[in-house]
Parts: C-alpha cells; structure tokens; sequence
C-alpha cells in the first residue's frame, strides 16, 4: 500500500456503508488472525510447559512486567490518533515516526541500563542479562509502529492481522526450537526479540512509505498530546495490570509467579482473542460517526451487544473448564495454577464488556478523559491487589475478578457524558446475557452431577473429553436461555448474520468495497 498520494495526502476513506463494511470485514479478518494466533500460542504453551520450568516463565515474567511497558510506547497513542484524525499528511506521519523512533532508542537504553536495578529488586542476577537481551524488542517495536497505524487507517486489518500472526509464528517456533537445544528461559527472551522483528519486516513490506526528513509541520503538536493521553491512560492502565506481578514476584518468588501467571494468561487470553483486536476496528469505524448521534449509538449499543453475548458466555464457559484446560495444557505439575483460575473465571466476561467503554472515550477524541479514568482505576486495582496480596495469589485473582465488577458501570457513566450518552442503554443490553450465563453455568453444574463417570474420568484423556461435554451443555442451555429471555431469536440471528458479513468468502470477492470510489488498494 502506498498511503499517501502526490500532495502528500492520505487517500480518502469509505463513508457509511463503505465504512460499515470495511468494518466488519476488518474484524473478521482480526478475529480469525485471533483464532489462529491462539492454535500457535496453544501449541507454544502446551510445549513449553513440558520442556521449561514454572521458574524460567517466572523469570522472564520479571523483567517483561517493565519491558512492555516501553515497548508499548507509540502503539498505544500514535496508533489512535493516526486512525482517529480527520486528515494526515506524509510530512506529519513523518514527523511521528522521527519522535517515536528517538524516544524508544532512549527507552532501549534505558530500559538495558536499569537491568542491574531490576536484579537488586528481585534478589536475582539472572534478571539484569535477561534485560539488556529484553530491551532490544524496545528498539524493533519502534521502527514498525507508524507503518502499522497508516495500514490501520486505510483499515487494512487483513494484512496487519496476518503479519502479527506470522510474528507470532515465528516467535512460538523459534522459542521451541531453542528451548528443545536446552536454552532455557533464554529461549522466551529470544521470541521475545522475534515477534518485533517480523512486525518491522512485514510492515515496511506492506506499508511501501519511506518517512521523510523532520520539519515543522501544522497539527504535529495537537497529535502528540494526543498521543501522550493515550500513553499516559496506557501507562496508569499497564502499572494496575502488572502490579499484581509485581508484588506477587516480590512477596513470594519466580515459582509461584510462574503459576500465577499461567492462570492469568488463560484469563486475559480472551480479551486478547477476542477485545484487543478488534478495538481498532471499532474505534476506526466509530469515529467516522461521532458527528451522527443516531448512527453512533447504533452501532456502539449493537457492538456492545454482540460482545455481551459473546463475553458472559466464554466467561461462563471457562468458569466450567478451566481447571480441565489448564490440565491438559500444562500437564502435571501446574496444579496450583488451575486453583488460582478458579477465581479468575468469573471475572471474565464483565472484563470483556469493561474494556470497551475505552472506544467511546477515543472515537470522541476525548484521550484526556480516558487518562484520568485509568487513574481511578489504578486505584480502585491497586487497593484491592494489597488487600488480597494477604491471601496469596488467590487472593489477588479474587481481587482482579472484583474491580472489573465495581468499576464497570461507573466507566460507562463516566465514558458516555460528553455525549449524553447514559448507563440504563448499556444495562438494558447486557443484562439479559448476563443472566442467561449464570443460569446456563448453574444449570450445567447441577447435570453434571448426574454423570460421576464423567466427571471423575482421570488423566489429560478424561479432562479433554469433560471439556467437549461441559462445552457443548453449556452451549445449548445458554442459547436457549438468551431466547428465553429475548423472547426472540433475534440475538443469534444478529450473531449470525455477522459471522457470515466476516467470512472469508466476502473478503476475498473483491479488492475494494462498494461503493467508495476514493479508496485505492483496499484490499481486505
């Protein structure tokens, strides 16, 4: 793609049902990049697992709780404010990527300096090697950053999701590789270097922009204070993430990081899969609506519905299977970590619904209020991370699982005033799922109870064949209660219908969607 035209301007985007369909097909393309991207991290995951120690993964755990954080500068605020500005021009995309790639050379620096502090903190050596080895994704992450936000503007998610997924790939494959010649955890720092280096090579093949020399340019200033909100609401955001790995690495030790962090992993796991990827999609498509009241809150509210329906039900469902997934996953030896998910479980699809209230604040351009949001957050989680610390990593997964239920609705309050955009509309769609979860997953207890074969078949076998029973139960007694309750088929029909508006088949059938005669090379 060459995004920008003789005059230095980038082409025109789709309008309505251009966008609409951009959209959708965008989050298709995301969504099954996301599938694919989870087979490579089961495969990663359950190798591993077996050939590196709960030690190694906490190790590296250490060091990467910091690490993302830099490396994450410019992804999260260069990126929304590319996507979400009215125009750019190839004298401004060049001015970002001149200050985006010399503050994350700085952080690189930085951050290989600081290894001998990290060290002292956690009382391990090993840590400041495994920093400088880290700090180098810093740099590589920092060369690819505008390249993916101009291929997100023309809302390539085609290319973009699949140049992430071959990181993915390369970076699973290489760390087994490594890690079967007896590396170590130095086989998760070299995946760690991998993944950004795939991101550099594909966007620059992609993305076919040279950036230009630096010069001053009108609105370079408004979009990096843009871009600083979102780092800045990313930054608070990240440090209530990752405190809980901070302090359970501090109090206890990298063993039982490890296993905290596995059970973690398969809770964020669905915000990865499922949210993450496509906020971009939405944001994008959101924000070419924030002039049209009706048009915006249709598609807020539908979006939010589908992920609702989607959410409680995975959430419920892992709930169920969760101790049976890790099992078969991870194999013997990771018990402590299926009694850590036990918590987490329910937290998961009131997390999913509470990430999203973050689309309202950026398809307004409100990042200023989205950074001082994260700040209550950071708060609220980190009280409630000292409060359980007490009770060991249980106790912080508990903890984890109850600020997303106490902070949710006030986010959406909070998120919709400047719009008038009210609570009782998001409580009026979601609430029906979320009941119709509770009583599926109860329902779904109480006849298993019947089946003591079932449910006591030993061995990776017998979780495996647990996991496909209670799934499917779960499936049908969900679907039936989200019916019931609707008293419509309408929510699965809905459902339905946009699977097949993502399907492969539309976005191969054509290189450009109709009808947008400005858009050139959008191919999806």
């Amino acid at each position: 793609m060459k995004p920008f035209d003789s005059h230095g301007d980038f082409h025109p985007l789709a309008e309505n049902d251009g966008i609409r369909l951009l959209a959708v097909r965008g989050a298709g393309a995301t969504l099954f990049s996301s599938a694919m991207g989870l087979a490579v991290q089961i495969i990663a995951t359950v190798t591993l697992a077996r050939m590196l120690t709960p030690a190694d993964f906490g190790l590296v755990t250490m060091v990467t709780t910091f690490s993302l954080l830099l490396l994450n500068f410019g992804i999260n605020g260069f990126t929304e404010g590319i996507v979400q500005r009215p125009q750019i021009t190839h004298a401004m995309a060049s001015n970002l990527f001149w200050i985006n790639l010399g503050i994350g050379t700085l952080l690189t620096l930085l951050f290989a300096a600081a290894g001998h502090l990290l060290a002292w903190f956690y009382g391990d050596p090993r840590v400041a090697l495994v920093a400088v080895g880290v700090s180098i994704s810093i740099f590589l992450t920092s060369l690819s950053v505008i390249h993916l936000a101009l291929l997100k503007r023309a809302m390539r998610f085609t290319v973009v999701s699949a140049n992430d997924l071959l990181a993915r790939a390369a970076a699973v494959g290489l760390s087994i590789l490594l890690a079967w010649a007896g590396w170590g955890y130095w086989s998760l720092v070299a995946g760690a270097i991998v993944t950004p280096l795939v991101w550099v090579l594909g966007s620059w093949y992609l993305c076919r922009w040279v950036p230009g020399p630096p010069r001053r340019v009108e609105g370079t200033a408004s979009l990096f204070r843009f871009a600083l909100h979102i780092y800045g609401r990313f930054s608070v955001n990240y440090f209530a993430r990752n405190m809980d790995n901070l302090l359970v690495g501090w109090r206890f030790n990298a063993q039982a990081l490890g296993f905290y962090k596995k059970a973690y992993d398969l809770f964020a796991l669905s915000a990865g899969q499922l949210i993450s990827p496509i906020s971009v999609v939405a944001v994008a498509a959101l924000s070419r609506f924030h002039n049209d009241a009706v048009q915006y809150r249709r598609y807020l509210l539908t979006s939010l519905g589908v992920v609702a329906f989607v959410g409680m039900g995975v959430g419920a469902d892992l709930t169920l299977v969760g101790k049976d997934i890790i099992r078969v996953l991870l194999g013997p030896g990771w018990e402590a970590t299926s009694r850590i998910f036990t918590f987490f479980g329910p937290g998961i699809g009131i997390m999913l619904l509470y990430f999203t209230h973050g689309w309202i604040h950026l398809s307004i351009g409100k990042a200023e209020r989205w950074f001082r949001w994260g700040i209550v957050e950071f708060v609220v989680t980190g009280l409630l991370f000292v409060l359980g610390l007490h009770w060991g990593p249980v106790g912080v997964a508990v903890a984890w699982t109850a600020s997303f239920w106490i902070l949710t609705i006030p986010a959406f309050w909070y998120a919709g005033q400047p719009i008038q955009f009210g609570v009782l509309p998001v409580i009026a769609v979601v609430w029906r799922y979320l009941l119709a979860s509770v009583l599926a997953a109860i329902l779904s207890g109480l006849l298993l109870r019947q089946l003591p074969l079932l449910t006591a078949a030993p061995g990776a076998l017998g979780a495996f064949l647990r996991i496909l029973a209670v799934s499917a139960l779960f499936a049908i007694l969900y679907f039936a209660a989200v019916v019931l309750l609707h008293r419509s088929f309408d929510p699965l029909q809905r459902v339905l219908r946009l699977l097949k508006e993502m399907a492969p088949k539309g976005m191969l059938a054509r290189q450009a969607p109709p009808p947008a005669p400005g858009i050139e090379e959008a191919k999806l």
